[in-house]
């Protein structure tokens, strides 16, 4: 039986941003009712324990957030989830005190990625605030992201726009240092208990229209991660955020069979060869990122 250490599970298609970095999905707006997320967490079950509420669109938009998470206690997950912290003022009491919260990740890079933002240093107040509350009185992780380097920028951060952001970072956690002396590409620094800044280039989605690679190599999509969109797609990996790769529907056939189905071992099998089969992967810039080509 396949067992994931990740299942990405989109709970909204729908976001408040419009961020560059993020393609707009093409998809229908849509929200997971409660009685499907139950549906596919007893699916799961058997293959993992570990659920991320984050493929595209902002599960913080949900109304039934608070909802959701109490059934994931019920059934025994623990919860991560992945949001730009916009609305963390709406939300703070459907997170705080839930006991399968255990990471909260806040893209700070969509500040900038979404051009009619506003009042950067209220928005870094409130997510830094609310991350301190979470991790000292609840002891959830918390992960503030900057992933928007580039190899130019990469090692000289001082000159490009996240230093304000980081000053603040740093006012607010009494560092000794500044971040720039610590930063090392892929690695974390830890700023409190609980709460790291990890930073990073700019991720691009992978696309049919890209460009193919050579074919070759590896990848953790079906491995140790896999998803399933808000309408019931299961997908090989998080990055898949239009279910080209569609292995079958949740609601339709048992999510046991889907990952053991023709084309889910076709591309498992594949990866065990470094022969990479489905043609986004080989349009995908995740293995190149991570050397996994």
């Amino acid at each position: 039986m396949k067992t994931f250490n990740k299942f990405y599970i989109e709970i909204t298609s729908v976001c408040n941003l419009a961020c560059s970095f993020c393609p707009e999905t093409k998809r229908q707006a849509q929200f997971l009712q409660p009685e499907r997320f139950r549906h596919i967490l007893d699916e799961i079950k058997p293959h993992t324990n570990s659920i991320y509420l984050h493929v595209k669109g902002e599960p913080l938009l949900h109304p039934k957030l608070g909802e959701l998470l109490d059934i994931a206690a019920e059934k025994g997950f623990k919860v991560n989830i992945t949001s730009n912290g916009t609305l963390l003022h709406k939300n703070r009491e459907k997170l705080l005190g839930k006991p399968a919260l255990r990471q909260m990740n806040f893209s700070l890079h969509s500040f900038d990625g979404h051009e009619g933002s506003t009042d950067k240093e209220g928005y870094v107040s409130k997510v830094l605030g609310f991350a301190k509350e979470a991790a000292r009185d609840y002891g959830v992780l918390i992960s503030l992201r900057l992933w928007n380097l580039t190899e130019h920028n990469a090692t000289n951060l001082a000159r490009q726009r996240n230093r304000d952001i980081l000053e603040m970072i740093e006012r607010e956690f009494e560092l000794a240092f500044r971040i720039e002396e610590e930063f090392q590409r892929g690695k974390g620094i830890k700023l409190a208990d609980k709460i790291y800044l990890n930073q990073d280039h700019e991720f691009k989605w992978p696309k049919l229209s890209e460009e193919e690679d050579l074919g070759r190599g590896f990848c953790h999509g079906l491995r140790n991660q896999a998803g399933v969109l808000v309408d019931g797609t299961v997908v090989p990996c998080c990055l898949d955020g239009e279910g080209v790769i569609n292995l079958g529907n949740i609601y339709k056939q048992p999510f046991s069979e889907i990952v053991e189905g023709e084309r889910a071992n076709r591309m498992y099998d594949g990866f065990s060869r470094r022969e990479v089969v489905e043609e986004l992967c080989r349009k995908c810039g995740y293995r190149q990122r991570f050397n996994l080509a």
